[in-house]
């Protein structure tokens, strides 16, 4: 088959399809199972074609407005997720944390496992346009962990955006204002899977 007819399949552009291939467009279960039955295949197929995959811990949950002195998980709660073995981020632990409430859904339903690597451990500075996990220490000791975009504005400002359609969370966060709270960027979202419904 060719790319055009694969798109057609899926019902999406020809332009579109080339980019799922190349990883630049999420590749969401429901895709990928349209794609299995194109190719008369099981969906982990798919994966594992492509080289091998990365086993995943999720280990905590990010929330906005769950203040804890920590999100991690009792060991029995835990849970593991596989993704594509990027061989860029063979060098680099990944994380797994889950998402909770409705302060990043119109990207994250509820329950998507994020899977992220360390900021520190990368060394990469933050790219505007890219989704970090973020933290939010108050001088209480209490955290919250959530799910940011990185945004600069046409004065070069950079923000963290929430992408929720609740309006308790579509307030932008200045990073280096954190009205006495510190604002930590964690990991940057590499993977994400979603449950379908």
């Amino acid at each position: 088959m060719t790319q055009a007819d694969v798109a057609a399949a899926l019902d999406i552009s020809t332009e579109n399809y080339n980019r799922l291939e190349k990883g630049k467009t999420e590749l969401t279960l429901t895709k990928m199972r349209k794609l299995a039955e194109i190719f008369n295949r099981e969906p982990a197929e798919l994966i594992a074609d492509h080289g091998n995959v990365r086993t995943v811990r999720v280990r905590q949950h990010v929330q906005a407005g769950d203040w804890a002195e920590s999100h991690l998980w009792e060991e029995e709660d835990c849970y593991d997720v596989q993704v594509p073995d990027d061989p860029d981020l063979r060098p680099f632990t990944l994380h797994g944390a889950e998402s909770r409430g409705p302060s990043m859904n119109l990207r994250y339903p509820d329950g998507s496992a994020l899977i992220y690597t360390d900021i520190l451990e990368t060394g990469e500075t933050p790219v505007p346009g890219k989704r970090y996990i973020i933290e939010v220490e108050r001088p209480d000791g209490l955290r919250e962990a959530t799910v940011k975009k990185l945004f600069k504005d046409d004065t070069g400002k950079l923000w963290l955006l929430p992408e929720s359609n609740d309006p308790r969370h579509q307030v932008p966060i200045d990073p280096f204002e954190g009205d006495g709270n510190i604002v930590r960027v964690v990991g940057k979202v590499v993977f994400s899977v979603q449950r379908e419904e």
